[in-house]
């Protein structure tokens, strides 16, 4: 399908003034993105603290990606997720409504749904809407891990349900993922292993290091995705030190300070629960960056 999102894609931080959606900043960053040959920025995901923004703020955010993608080559890729299905069925009609190129949607969290109920879930929320649509697994923070079985059936059974958010940190999974249905568009959510994800048939990378460094990482999934592993794997390795300290506390509290640090964003705030980083991971942020160069900043 010549329409659907290959390439680069980054997990969009969600920049907060005074307790509000900074939407001027927000705006910015994408422009950014564009700037820099991202092929999709991804609102409202995990990066963009979509668990405690409001309903409305979550629809602003896709809204305002939406106005500023509008005329150039950067698709959006919208999160609609949530525990709730009538939500992610709420979020994701919004997001169509606005002219998003596709969707992402995580599974559900806290609630721990079966591998049929997983299955009804993404039907009932896929159905609702037109636009290409991905799943998005990530075990590691939901509690619950959609099963290659359970993607073959929703692929099949479901026409715009084309690919999936593969973070469960396993080569192993993208590769029995792609045995089992060979047109499936996987997107590595997990930055370390971008690179073989993409050398085993990956589609895409959908990145938290690339708010900081959007040229690299578009680098990286271009150069794969043309053949060129020699230039992908280099610039995946360069790149090993900054991803791995981005996340040495819970995502996206290292990537929004090592936005701050670099000038890019104003303020450093978070929404409760998630707080800064300690001093100590603070200072390991900053000497991490000072090993590269960051695209924009002067």
């Amino acid at each position: 399908m010549e329409n659907y999102i290959t390439g680069a894609t980054t997990a969009l931080i969600t920049p907060l003034k005074n307790g509000k959606l900074d939407e001027a900043t927000f705006a910015k960053l994408i422009q950014r993105q564009i700037d820099n040959d991202i092929d999709a920025v991804c609102p409202v995901g995990t990066t963009g603290e979509s668990a405690t923004l409001s309903h409305d703020e979550h629809k602003r955010c896709i809204e305002i990606a939406v106005e500023v993608c509008k005329g150039t080559k950067t698709k959006v890729l919208a999160g609609a997720g949530s525990n709730a299905t009538h939500e992610a069925i709420d979020i994701a009609k919004h997001a169509e409504a606005c002219g998003v190129d596709a969707l992402f949607s995580v599974s559900p969290y806290y609630n721990k749904p079966s591998q049929e109920g997983l299955y009804q879930h993404y039907k009932a929320i896929a159905s609702a809407v037109e636009v290409p649509f991905m799943l998005y697994n990530v075990p590691g923070r939901t509690g619950v891990d959609i099963l290659p079985d359970t993607v073959k059936r929703l692929f099949d059974d479901v026409p715009n349900i084309m690919g999936i958010k593969e973070a469960t940190g396993s080569i192993e999974r993208t590769v029995e993922l792609l045995a089992k249905v060979p047109d499936l568009y996987v997107f590595s959510g997990d930055d370390a292993i971008d690179f073989p994800i993409l050398a085993s048939g990956g589609k895409g990378v959908t990145s938290v290091t690339s708010n900081l460094l959007p040229d690299l990482k578009a680098k990286l999934a271009h150069a794969a995705l043309a053949g060129d592993f020699k230039t992908a794997k280099a610039i995946n390795d360069d790149l090993f030190a900054i991803n791995k300290v981005l996340f040495c506390e819970s995502n996206p509290i290292p990537i929004k300070a090592a936005m701050y640090i670099a000038g890019l964003t104003e303020t450093l705030e978070y929404r409760l629960p998630l707080v800064p980083p300690s001093s100590e991971n603070m200072r390991k942020i900053e000497e991490t960056m000072k090993k590269y160069t960051i695209a924009g900043v002067a």
